[in-house]
Order: structure tokens, then sequence, then C-alpha cells
């Protein structure tokens, strides 16, 4: 019999980075890239704060979950204003574990809770879509370029 720390190691496969985004400055639009340079305070060109919550991820496949919950026919992830679309991986099967993103490592902290803003955006109800589904907060443990479409890696 596997033991419970072998069954919580193993994916499925590996995950990958859909898309990346920036937020200059708070309260600004999100800004869609290609590649952005992880620093250890988080992305380059984002308002992001050092330590637990220098980075955001969010599953691709939590993206329609929203949207139906929202009762809207699509969110987007620039609603949302997490730095990070990672699809193919449970993000909560990585709690306290590491990712490796590129050459680049983060770990993840702690659940990324929805912001008030979230009623504006999706809608009435949209704080409440989002709870369970808002994505991860995490802190940087090597600093690296992130592209999309780079591999998403349990590590």
């Amino acid at each position: 019999m596997e033991t419970l720390a072998t069954l919580t190691a193993r994916h499925a496969g590996p995950g990958r980075i859909e898309w990346i985004g920036l937020r200059p400055k708070r309260l600004e639009g999100m800004t869609s890239v290609e590649t952005a340079e992880l620093l250890e305070s988080g992305l380059k060109g984002d308002h992001a704060r050092p330590g637990k919550r220098a980075l955001t991820l969010i599953q691709a496949e939590h993206l329609p979950v929203i949207a139906s919950l929202a009762h809207i026919a699509e969110v987007t992830p620039e609603t949302l204003r997490r730095n990070l679309v990672i699809s193919g991986l449970n993000l909560s099967a990585l709690r306290g574990k590491r990712l490796q993103l590129g050459d680049a490592l983060v770990e993840l902290t702690v659940p990324c809770a929805p912001c008030s803003r979230m009623e504006a955006a999706l809608g009435p109800g949209g704080y409440n879509a989002m709870r369970g589904h808002g994505g991860w907060c995490a802190t940087v443990v090597t600093p690296g370029m992130l592209t999309v479409g780079t591999p998403a890696i349990p590590a």
C-alpha cells in the first residue's frame, strides 16, 4: 500500500503557464504579456507584495467554474487580477509545495482570497462565485524568466 506522502507527491503530468499578467499599479488594469521576469519580490513591472504574496496563480480549469457560479458567459484572467493562469495541475494539491516554472521556482503559500472588487467585476454574487476558486499566492524561491507555454512542474 502506498503512503499518503507518495500519493500527494504524484501528479498526472506537468501543468503549463497559459497566461501572464502584470498589474502596474494598484487598481489599474492588467497588462497581458508573453514573458516576464520573476524577481524575488514578484514579477518585474507588477505591484506585487514581497513575501508569501509575491506571485498569484489561478487554475485555468477554474475560470469556467467561476463564470458558471457568477451566471455569466465567460471570465477572463484580466478580470480576476491573478499573475499566472496555470492549466493541467490541481494547485490546491500544491499548498506548501514548490512549483518549477522554467528556471524559476516558487512555493505556494496561502489561498488567494477574492477581493470586494469581484462584485463589480463579475456582478452580484461575484465574490462568492470566486470563494474556493480564487487561486494561490506564492513566494519566490528562485527568480527567473517566465514564458507562456512553459511547463509548470511540481518540484
